[in-house]
């Protein structure tokens, strides 16, 4: 007869029903707290990769704005001339960038369906590499870009 009413003694029970359910709330709050957090870092990561990729995109569109860096007397150093040595280059991102000249591809680029009599085809690759701009990230991210450029000069 003791044992039966020991069972129906349940002046404990909510309190260890209470301790469970904010062991539980506790553990979703936790796991809450660490997937914000990974998000929060995972954003932060694309933003610098975007950043770097569009700062690397404007040396590029920098360097093929201004016809004059494609000109091969005097600015070349063994077929390869880094635009941004000239104070003409605006490099609003700092990008790096070098434009290096295939001398020996000829003709026309294939699959472009050209055939000018008159004119010579001139092969460049300007590569620029561009870093992401925010002072406080202490990993930089880094996005190079290859663009080929071909340049129709008319033969004397």
């Amino acid at each position: 007869m003791k044992i039966h009413t020991f069972l129906r003694n349940q002046s404990g029970a909510a309190l260890v029903i209470a301790l469970i359910m904010i062991i539980v709330m506790t553990l979703i709050v936790l796991a809450a707290s660490f997937t914000s957090t990974f998000e929060i870092k995972l954003a932060g990561n694309k933003r610098g990769s975007t950043d770097a990729f569009f700062a690397a995109d404007s040396g590029v569109q920098s360097v093929m704005a201004r016809v004059e860096n494609f000109d091969l007397p005097g600015k070349y150093s063994g077929d390869k001339y880094n635009p941004f040595t000239d104070a003409n280059n605006p490099n609003p991102t700092n990008a790096k960038a070098v434009i290096e000249h295939y001398s020996d591809q000829k003709g026309a680029p294939r699959g472009f369906g050209i055939s000018a009599t008159y004119v010579d085809f001139e092969h460049y690759l300007i590569e620029a590499t561009g870093q992401d701009q925010l002072e406080f990230s202490p990993v930089k991210s880094t996005c190079t870009i290859q663009q080929k450029v071909v340049r129709l000069v008319p033969l004397p």
